[in-house]
């Protein structure tokens, strides 16, 4: 894989070039930039397979380089300070990221996403990530979806219920055919908590906002208002009523 650095740090470049070339022997840098400017004229000149960018740049941020150029037709690996709301937004987004000091494995496991078809973005999912980093106060209100076939960007209050599947997830959404997502149901089971969503099963998270009843009988399930039925584990169950009575 051809790749490109851009990076403003001297120091932070030398140590992902050698680690690169040391853990990741087939990812070969033809490139590298220190700005917003000499990574725009960079990729203008040569077409890279793989992107190393830095959020800060000492000219702008890496979302002014993408908004330069006139398609990004180039897989992406943000790399990042450890801030909490960029972390968040890229989980939201679902885009590969590198926190700094870059860890050698998570690195690894990045480029070889990146190698299997796994990190492509679309340019959906980059506005989002760029909407959600430039306000950290709010919570995001899009979640970005990668099905096999496509990503899809979904408005987060639109969510039924999510249902655990292997290590997969499948989203039931209002008014659109289920989707089914390869990442585990415990992946967005933090970060849809704080959109009212609430884990009633080990196979079952469910917006509490389409609760249209609790059937006791059955061994007790709700009935969501999509005419969905979702079971409630044995374990759960006190704490489902509680919830219910607070509604």
């Amino acid at each position: 894989m051809k790749a490109i650095i851009i990076e403003d740090m001297p120091a932070a470049m030398e140590l992902l070039k050698k680690d690169l070339k040391d853990h990741c022997p087939e990812v070969k840098i033809i490139g590298t930039a220190a700005s917003v400017v000499e990574g725009a004229k960079l990729l203008r000149e040569i077409q890279p397979d793989l992107v190393f960018l830095d959020i800060m740049l000492g000219d702008g941020t890496g979302f002014d380089l993408l908004q330069i150029l006139p398609k990004v037709n180039f897989k992406l690996i943000f790399i990042t300070a450890s801030d909490e709301f960029a972390i968040r937004a890229f989980k939201y987004a679902a885009i590969d990221y590198l926190l700094k000091p870059v860890d050698q494995e998570e690195l690894k496991k990045a480029v070889a996403r990146a190698q299997d078809q796994l990190n492509f973005q679309s340019a959906e999912s980059l506005k989002l990530l760029n909407e959600t980093i430039s306000k950290p106060e709010e919570l995001p209100k899009r979640i970005s979806l990668h099905t096999l076939e496509k990503i899809m960007v979904v408005e987060i209050k639109n969510i039924i219920h999510c249902k655990a599947e292997a290590n997969n997830t499948i989203f039931y959404i209002k008014d659109r055919p289920k989707v089914f997502v390869t990442k585990t149901l415990k992946n967005y089971d933090k970060m849809l908590s704080p959109h009212g969503f609430v884990r009633v099963h080990q196979s079952h998270l469910i917006n509490t906002a389409y609760i249209h009843a609790y059937i006791k009988k059955d061994g007790g399930y709700l009935k969501m208002k999509n005419g969905d039925e979702v079971a409630v584990s044995v374990r759960k169950k006190a704490e489902v009523m509680e919830m219910l009575s607070n509604l």
